[in-house]
């Protein structure tokens, strides 16, 4: 399963060219030799494994990867978002979570400009501020759907707990599909030099490998959940610096 989900990654991002640049860059370089073996394995099982069955975090990374190339098509941080999801769906909040998560990734990008107005700074950081609550709250909802879904789960004697939650879990693949994404740039830049695009590529590698792990771990989970190995607890997110009660720059300024 495993070896599907990278395979189908690593020829959807590189295609059949960078795929064998990739390749022969990590052939060359004896400090990655073990990372040409990992890829040669998965790319030689790619037909033989293509067609099976994917589990809610492959199907997930494809869907986050569909958002990524999707907005890419504009690379507009103010782009409206043509969601080809049901409403309603799964599909469609995993969607608009990646969706909030590459826009956001371009704001940051913005704020960083040495040359930015101070003014446009600030208003930037408020814009940044409401996305990262969006993103909480959308993350949140994707916990209450697991939660849902797993209501009447028999909790086996014994389970135990996991660190994160799984739709936490699930943010960290959506940011990584955008890491794959950018990365992948780098190692097509014709303006940088060869040993920039190298070192990129090899980054890279590391990052569809993680993907692949994050992928396992995350289905792991879902099943383990499913099946009554571990249980779920929800802790929301209290992030009191947007809570004009909690904040005490803010409640201070309303008692002046």
């Amino acid at each position: 399963m495993v070896k599907s989900v990278l395979a189908r990654a690593i020829f959807f991002v590189f295609g059949l060219d960078g795929t064998k640049f990739l390749l022969n860059f990590v052939q060359s370089a004896a400090a990655y030799r073990s990372r040409r073996r990992f890829l040669c394995y998965y790319i030689t099982d790619y037909k033989t494994n293509s067609d099976t069955e994917m589990k809610f975090a492959e199907k997930s990374f494809e869907v986050f990867e569909r958002a990524t190339r999707d907005y890419h098509v504009s690379d507009d941080v103010d782009a409206a978002q043509h969601n080809p999801y049901a409403a309603g769906s799964i599909e469609h909040v995993l969607y608009a979570k990646n969706w909030i998560d590459a826009v956001q990734w371009h704001l940051e990008d913005i704020i960083r400009d040495p040359e930015i107005d101070p003014v446009a700074a600030l208003a930037l950081k408020r814009r940044i501020d409401r996305s990262n609550q969006e993103r909480t709250d959308m993350v949140e909802q994707l916990d209450t759907y697991f939660r849902n879904k797993y209501a009447g789960v028999k909790v086996l004697e014994g389970a135990t707990i996991n660190t994160e939650s799984p739709a936490w879990a699930l943010d960290r693949l959506s940011i990584l599909a955008l890491k794959i994404w950018h990365m992948k740039a780098e190692t097509e830049r014709e303006d940088a030099g060869d040993e920039h695009r190298e070192r990129c590529a090899a980054k890279l590698a590391v990052l569809l490998e993680q993907q692949a792990d994050l992928t396992t771990a995350i289905d792991q989970l879902l099943d383990d959940i499913e099946a009554g190995r571990k249980y779920m607890k929800v802790y929301r997110q209290m992030k009191m610096y947007n809570d004009p009660a909690t904040n005490p720059v803010l409640y201070a300024s309303k008692q002046s």
